[in-house]
């Protein structure tokens, strides 16, 4: 699974090949992750006209930890170069630029749902849905190549629907091929924990595997120690969650975003499928 998603650079943001399209095209709102307020289609005053941050080594001390937990999943530079043939919004008219601005989010929800459908077809217990899977995978690159107007047309919710239900019929097969499960309360090795509010949750040595944590709110929870193995980590909230000495090895649907916003340290170990965040404690 690793190496079929570290294998295609396309789901990885490039700031080199975008026109900070996130520092423009997305809202701020001041708070703890942001240092000012920012509408939407204003460019982010950090911004420079070569389309990169100027204070990119600074953003967690000047107060910008949102800009360093974001991912596009690639959207940035696909809106760029390929659906916007490289035409830079600065250098068309307001309606070009609004138009960019508005199919940017749509190709970012439509990347981060081939990010899922890659890494699960590099799932084996996933095999009963590989034919499926692939065929949603091919609609779905389909899609993220349509003009502006097909894009801004796009029913998003719609088909982030359908890729879901094989999304949950993967992660039934990999959690059930994880092993055994235990029944009951506590930290029990399978338990359903989708959309869980484990806010602050003390998860200290919790044994996870198998457990399903789809969408589950875990900021600030204490997972020191945590066994992740084989867990879905899809959408789940991990905001300053402490993942100090936690094994992730093989969690699946885990995304980079979700990652940089939490807390881990040299012990901390990953998928190969997400790179160890700048500000954690390099692994030994």
């Amino acid at each position: 699974m690793s190496d079929q998603i570290a294998g295609l650079p396309e789901l990885r943001g490039d700031c080199a090949h975008c026109f900070g399209l996130c520092c423009v095209a997305l809202p701020f709102a001041r708070s703890a992750d942001f240092a000012l307020d920012k509408p939407a289609g204003r460019p982010c005053p950090n911004l420079g006209g070569d389309h990169r941050c100027g204070v990119h080594a600074e953003l967690r001390p000047r107060g910008f930890t949102g800009c360093t937990v974001y991912d596009c999943f690639g959207a940035g530079q696909k809106v760029s170069q390929v659906t916007f043939g490289g035409q830079d919004w600065r250098s068309g008219s307001p309606e070009h630029a609004h138009r960019m601005f508005d199919a940017f989010p749509v190709v970012r929800q439509l990347h981060e749902l081939l990010w899922y459908l890659t890494e699960a077809l590099g799932l084996p217990a996933a095999g009963p849905v590989h034919p499926a899977l692939r065929r949603a995978l091919e609609k779905t690159d389909r899609l993220t190549r349509q003009t502006p107007e097909e894009l801004a047309a796009l029913d998003v919710a719609a088909h982030r629907q359908e890729i879901n239900a094989l999304l949950l019929r993967t992660s039934e097969l990999v959690r059930a091929d994880a092993g055994p499960r235990t029944k009951g309360k506590g930290k029990g090795k399978g338990r359903d924990r989708r959309g869980a509010d484990l806010i602050g949750a003390r998860l200290r040595g919790a044994d996870l595997r198998g457990a399903s944590l789809r969408g589950a709110v875990l900021i600030a929870a204490d997972l020191t120690g945590a066994d992740l193995r084989t867990a879905d980590m899809i959408g789940a909230d991990l905001r300053d969650a402490d993942l100090t000495d936690a094994d992730l090895t093989g969690a699946f649907f885990l995304t980079q975003p979700q990652v940089n916003a939490a807390r881990g340290s040299a012990g901390t170990r990953l998928p190969g499928s997400v790179t160890r965040p700048a500000h954690w404690a390099p692994a030994a």
